[in-house]
């Protein structure tokens, strides 16, 4: 599975052309702190609701949740319906305060 840091995502964001960010954690979590831009569907509902990335089967997708393990879940589940660009944050949105952003809440 390939994997980003923090501050490699960090760089990404600010080319010409950003990959997209999908957020898998429950919306509580995503309504607490999110990355900017972030498509929010919770792990759960990957299953019934991965239509709605059928736009980004094409480009770049990092997945992200609060430490990286249920965003390595949801990576699993969409490769094996055909996503291919596909990148895990490692750490998750924790690491992401820790390293890139501190103003992004820790919980």
């Amino acid at each position: 599975m390939a994997t980003i840091s923090p501050t490699e995502l960090s760089q990404l964001l600010e080319s010409e052309n950003p990959p997209m960010l999908l957020d898998v954690r429950e919306p509580e979590e995503h309504g607490y702190c999110s990355l900017p831009g972030s498509r929010l569907i919770p792990l759960a509902d990957i299953p019934d609701r991965h239509g709605e990335l059928d736009d980004w089967r094409e480009r770049d997708v990092v997945v992200y949740c609060h430490h990286g393990v249920r965003s390595a879940h949801a990576i699993g589940y969409l490769r094996a319906v055909g996503f291919t660009k596909l990148s895990n944050l490692t750490g998750g949105i924790d690491r992401w305060s820790l390293e890139v952003d501190p103003s992004v809440p820790r919980y």
